[in-house]
């Protein structure tokens, strides 16, 4: 066992004790290292607690859906601003947009209708759909982020209809055999661990009833391990490493899907919200993306790393425990996360030599003034890149592409004023002398937006 190995069991044993959990199982997936797998305490049966044990994930079942929806999508059956009554025969509510339902800012109720966590009897699919007419949308749409467990329910199960099966038919197809997720699934399997309450004043615990989750199933059915669920953290931040050919999702797709639309709390901006995950920013340019779980007598913690000096590809953890109120363990896959970089850093890739920058934007590398800034352009990995001259060195630069069959007018990819455009301006000679980026004028020296200079020269 190496050290790194020993401090994330230590850290492990530590939440498992004083958080009281009757099981934990954890794994650290990322690209140059082997998965990593701890599990400590007992399954609540005679089955023994393993790497093979699967734990109720609640509703990080919701970032599957999520998933689903935009392969949908990104095949053509749906608009991300289409009613959800266009893809569903509902009752009621069926003005809400996809978009809306997916982040959590539709505005409608929190669970199906009816006092589903007394009964524990959840209705089925058309019984859902039926219940819409009594169900309240609480909120304005856009007003703020409010939670919808019916809402991701009923996105299941109109990708289910898009698709010509069920929500958990269309999941297996289309996700978890892709993937080799084979732990993962809507049933517990023979050896699951068991769900307990625990006593907030003895050590005695309760199993909690097990419950089927129903029509609300797209949002909070599924079972899984720690293992599986290691490697859909990684999936979620980095895809083009955990699924290379995109069999499951484009890479590009993955990206709109973290880009925040609200925050979880409008006084407190500490965790954002995008296309049905959530993302937890934790300084110098890191985030962690996935969810939480909380089901009766089990909690779960699923969340990949992005991004900071030191995080290797397809990084991801999972927390999975059977104690439904061990609220300590939902900030363990991050302590883990953040101590596997600290001690056990990526390896630092040497720099080589590259090919030189094309003739025709050789010239225009280099300083450049806009709006009374510096900026510096230079070729890197292929493509023309800018980053402001006083940029924090983990400041991701602008990355432009020409159009076709225009080389003088590019596109920015990513980075600083993505999406707008950068257009060159040549003299006679074809050297670049005066280029403009989102329509701002940028220059070889610094310049008034007169275009007059400190040299003295005549506005251009």
């Amino acid at each position: 066992m190496t050290e790194v190995h020993r401090r994330l069991e230590r850290m492990t044993r530590q939440v498992q004790a004083a958080a009281r959990v009757p099981a934990l199982s954890v794994a650290l997936h990322r690209a140059d290292r082997p998965l990593w797998t701890f599990t400590v305490g007992g399954t609540g049966s005679a089955n023994p607690l393993n790497g093979d044990t699967r734990f109720r994930i609640g509703s990080v079942t919701k970032t599957f859906t999520a998933v689903l929806v935009m392969q949908c999508r990104d095949d053509g059956l749906l608009d991300l601003d289409d009613p959800i009554g266009a893809h569903l025969d509902v009752p009621a509510h069926g003005e809400l947009t996809v978009r809306r339902l997916l982040s959590h800012t539709a505005g409608l109720q929190r669970e199906p209708y009816g006092d589903v966590w007394d009964t524990l009897r959840l209705p089925d699919v058309d019984g859902l759909i039926a219940d819409l007419a009594r169900v309240e949308r609480v909120l304005p749409p856009a007003r703020r982020y409010h939670y919808s467990n019916l809402g991701l329910a009923l996105l299941g199960h109109a990708v289910g209809r898009l698709r010509g099966g069920t929500w958990a038919e269309v999941l297996a197809d289309r996700v978890l055999d892709p993937l080799g997720l084979s732990a993962t699934g809507v049933t517990p399997g023979p050896a699951a661990a068991t769900g307990f309450l625990v006593d907030a004043y003895s050590d005695h615990v309760l199993p909690e009833p097990p419950t089927d989750f129903g029509a609300v199933g797209p949002a909070a059915q599924l079972w899984s391990t720690a293992s599986d669920m290691a490697r859909w953290a990684a999936f979620l931040a980095d895809p083009a490493a955990v699924d290379p050919a995109g069999a499951v999702l484009r890479p590009g797709t993955l990206d709109e899907m973290r880009m925040p639309l609200t925050v979880t709390d409008e006084t407190l901006w500490a965790t954002g919200f995008g296309l049905g995950l959530i993302l937890l920013p934790q300084g110098d340019r890191v985030v962690h993306v996935g969810h939480d779980g909380a089901m009766p007598g089990f909690l779960a913690g699923v969340y990949g790393r992005r991004g900071g000096a030191g995080t290797p590809g397809a990084m991801g953890c999972a927390v999975l425990a059977s104690s439904g109120t061990a609220g300590a363990i939902m900030e363990l896959p991050h302590q883990l996360l953040a101590a596997a970089v600290s001690d056990d850093p990526a390896d630092i890739e040497p720099w080589t030599p590259g090919e030189p920058a094309p003739e025709r934007y050789r010239g225009l590398l280099g300083r450049w003034w806009g709006e009374g800034f510096e900026y510096v352009f230079t070729w890197r990995d292929g493509a023309l890149r800018a980053r402001g001259a006083d940029d924090p060195a983990g400041k991701p630069p602008a990355v432009f592409a020409p159009l076709p069959d225009q080389p003088d007018v590019l596109r920015t990819v990513s980075g600083r004023e993505a999406g707008e455009l950068l257009r060159l301006t040549r003299d006679e000679q074809g050297t670049v002398v005066r280029m403009h980026w989102a329509t701002y004028r940028f220059t070889r020296t610094q310049e008034t937006f007169e275009g007059v200079d400190f040299r003295g020269s005549a506005p251009a």
